[in-house]
């Protein structure tokens, strides 16, 4: 008796990033490393080209993550990234800077970028940092009663955060944050449980990228004088709580 052949097992498609830096030799450097790490890479020199290359004609042509330089000339990093949201486009951005550019780096995280490295960096970081991005959570239940804590409402199904009646103008990422706190109202979360929940980083990792996130939805949860319900623990993490307390 013949035995069928067997079945050959599909290859996996490697994950698409766009690399977009006006600096050829980091480029060339990063296309090297990537390549070699299992990823399809695509260039491009300047904002314009990138804008392109993330929203082309053939949508399956897409990049699934980007890796953005935040200071280029003609069209910056940070206006790539604001015209790429503003466009309702989800695609995570992962912003690079140079150590003197904190001012942009900022700005970059503001426009919705989902995290960012100064240069110089490790590629090996950089490879898991982008293999946490894109592990995309899954969005919530159709149908799922919005989270409430105090004055602080998140409706996920909506993707609508208020705080006392007021619509929060939130990024993509200052929304999933707020939404793991709304699902632990009280609990202290630590940095590390942060990181895992809302960017996927279940390694070791060096960045202050948490406590720039809280800052940034710390302000809007406050605009207009409204209490403290975001606090710092100090040591420890952060809690939403629906009443007042320290922090």
């Amino acid at each position: 008796m013949t035995e069928a052949p067997a079945t050959p097992t599909p290859t996996p498609t490697p994950p698409h990033v766009l690399v977009v830096d006006d600096d050829p030799s980091i480029r060339r450097a990063l296309e090297r490393g990537l390549r070699l790490a299992g990823y399809h890479v695509t260039l491009a020199a300047d904002g314009t080209r990138a804008l392109d290359l993330i929203e082309p004609a053939v949508p399956a042509a897409a990049p699934q993550v980007v890796v953005l330089d935040v200071a280029m000339p003609g069209i910056s990093g940070i206006e790539v990234c604001a015209e790429l949201r503003a466009r309702g486009t989800a695609t995570p951005v992962l912003m690079l800077s140079a150590r003197d550019e904190t001012a942009d780096r900022i700005a970059g995280l503001e426009s919705g970028a989902d995290d960012y490295l100064v240069k110089p960096f490790d590629l090996r970081e950089l490879d898991l940092r982008l293999r946490a991005l894109l592990r995309r959570r899954p969005p919530g239940a159709v149908g799922e009663a919005p989270l409430r804590v105090g004055p602080v409402a998140v409706d996920v199904s909506a993707h609508i955060a208020t705080c006392a009646g007021v619509p929060l103008d939130l990024t993509r990422r200052e929304f999933a944050l707020l939404e793991v706190f709304t699902r632990n109202p009280g609990l202290v979360l630590t940095r590390d449980q942060l990181l895992d929940r809302v960017w996927g980083y279940d390694f070791d990792v060096r960045t202050d990228v948490v406590d720039t996130f809280v800052s940034y939805l710390r302000r809007k949860l406050e605009a207009d004088g409204r209490p403290r319900v975001l606090h710092t623990v100090r040591g420890v993490g952060f809690v939403l709580r629906a009443g007042g307390g320290p922090g």
